[in-house]
C-alpha cells in the first residue's frame, strides 16, 4: 500500500512539473514574443499535460490540433458569414457548444473537446468586438495550438516518464450522453456570450465565458453544495493570486521576473492539479484562471491595460457565481434513490 502511495506521488511530482515547466517556459516566452493572448500556448499544453501522464502519440497529436485547427476555421467564417445576424448566429454557435457539452459528458474527447469550446467562444467574441483582431484571430488561435503541442512535447523530454503500464485507459471512463445537462449548458454559456457581445468590452469577453465554461466542466465532479462552494473560491483564489503576480512584477518588470512567478504559482496550482482526486479539476480551474488574468496584464490586446486588475477579478467573481447560480436552477434533477422498506420492497 506505502508503495502504491509513493509510486502515486512520484507520478504527481512528475506532472506538476512538467505543467509548471511548460506554462513558465510558454507564458515567458509568449510574452517576450509580444503575442496578443499570451495565455493561450500555456493554456493549451497545461491541459494536454493534465489529460495523461504520458505524451500524446503524433496521431492522436495531430489530430486534436487538426480538430481544434478546423474548429477555428469553421467559427471564423461562421462568424464572417453570420455575424450581422443574430439570430441563426446565436443557434449555430448554441449547437457548437451543445455538441461540445455533449462529447464532455460522455468523457470522450480528452482535453481536445474542452480546447475546441475555447475555440468557439473565443473566434466569434473577437472577431465581433474588434475589427483589428478579426483578421488576425485564427493565426492567434494557431500559434497558440501548436506552441501548446510543442510545450507538452518539450515538457515531456525533459521529465520523461518511466515505463510502465498505461493506466490512462482505466481512467477513463465512458458514459452515456446527457442530454438535458449538456443543454443546460450550453443555455448559461451562450447566455454568457451574449452578454459579453453586447458590452463591447474585450477584457470582459476574454475573461467571463471561458470562466464560465472552466467551472462548468469542474462542476461536473462536485458532490454537494459545499464542494461546489469550494470551487468557486479556489478559482477566485487563482484570480487573486494573478493580481498578487503582477504587483510582483511591477517591482522588477522583466522577463525573469515573469518567469519566476509564473513558475512558483503555476508549481503550486500545477502540482495540486496533477493528483488523482477530486480536487484536481478545481486546481486546474484555478490555473486557467490564473494565466487568463495575468496574461491579460500583460498583453498588448487593445484597451486591456485600461481595465484594473480588481475589475478583472470582479469579472471572475460575477462569472462563477453566475454559472453556480443557473448551474443550480437549470441542471436537471437527479432522481431520488429507492430505499428498502424493513419487508424488503422497494420505496420511492
Amino acid at each position: 500500500m506505502s508503495t502504491d502511495r509513493s509510486s502515486a506521488w512520484h507520478a504527481q511530482r512528475r506532472c506538476g512539473l512538467r505543467v509548471a515547466f511548460a506554462v513558465s517556459i510558454g507564458f515567458t516566452a509568449s510574452v517576450h514574443a509580444g503575442a496578443v493572448l499570451p495565455f493561450l500556448a500555456p493554456m493549451f499544453a497545461a491541459q494536454f499535460l493534465l489529460a495523461s501522464a504520458r505524451p500524446l502519440p503524433p496521431a492522436k497529436t495531430i489530430g486534436a490540433a487538426l480538430v481544434i485547427l478546423a474548429a477555428g476555421v469553421v467559427m471564423m467564417e461562421l462568424t464572417r458569414v453570420l455575424g450581422d445576424r443574430p439570430a441563426p448566429f446565436l443557434l449555430l454557435l448554441g449547437l457548437v457548444y451543445f455538441i461540445c457539452f455533449v462529447m464532455q459528458s460522455t468523457g470522450r474527447g480528452g482535453p481536445a473537446i474542452f480546447l475546441v469550446l475555447i475555440v468557439a467562444i473565443l473566434a466569434p467574441l473577437f472577431g465581433i468586438l474588434n475589427n483589428e483582431l478579426a483578421s488576425s484571430i485564427l493565426s492567434i488561435l494557431v500559434t497558440g495550438i501548436l506552441s501548446g503541442t510543442a510545450l507538452m512535447w518539450l515538457a515531456h523530454a525533459v521529465f520523461p516518464e518511466p515505463h510502465g503500464p498505461d493506466e490512462d485507459d482505466v481512467r477513463a471512463i465512458e458514459r452515456p450522453p446527457a442530454m438535458l445537462h449538456a443543454l443546460a449548458n450550453t443555455a448559461i454559456l451562450l447566455a454568457s456570450v451574449v452578454i459579453c457581445l453586447t458590452s463591447d468590452n474585450l477584457t470582459a469577453a476574454a475573461v467571463i465565458p471561458i470562466t464560465v465554461a472552466s467551472l462548468l466542466k469542474q462542476l461536473d465532479i462536485a458532490d454537494s453544495a459545499r464542494s461546489a462552494f469550494g470551487l468557486v473560491l479556489v478559482n477566485l483564489f487563482g484570480g487573486i493570486l494573478a493580481s498578487v503576480a503582477y504587483t510582483l512584477l511591477m517591482f522588477r518588470p522583466n522577463l525573469l521576473s515573469m518567469f519566476l512567478i509564473v513558475l512558483v504559482t503555476a508549481l503550486v496550482l500545477g502540482g495540486r492539479a496533477a493528483a488523482r482526486s477530486k480536487d484536481s479539476a478545481m486546481f486546474a480551474g484555478a490555473l486557467t484562471t490564473f494565466l487568463i488574468i495575468f496574461g491579460l496584464g500583460v498583453s498588448p490586446l487593445p484597451g486591456s491595460s485600461a481595465e484594473t486588475f480588481a475589475t478583472r477579478i470582479v469579472y471572475v467573481a460575477c462569472a462563477l457565481v453566475y454559472a453556480l447560480l443557473l448551474a443550480a436552477l437549470l441542471w436537471p434533477r437527479a432522481p431520488a434513490p429507492k430505499a428498502l422498506s424493513h419487508t424488503g420492497v422497494l420505496t420511492e
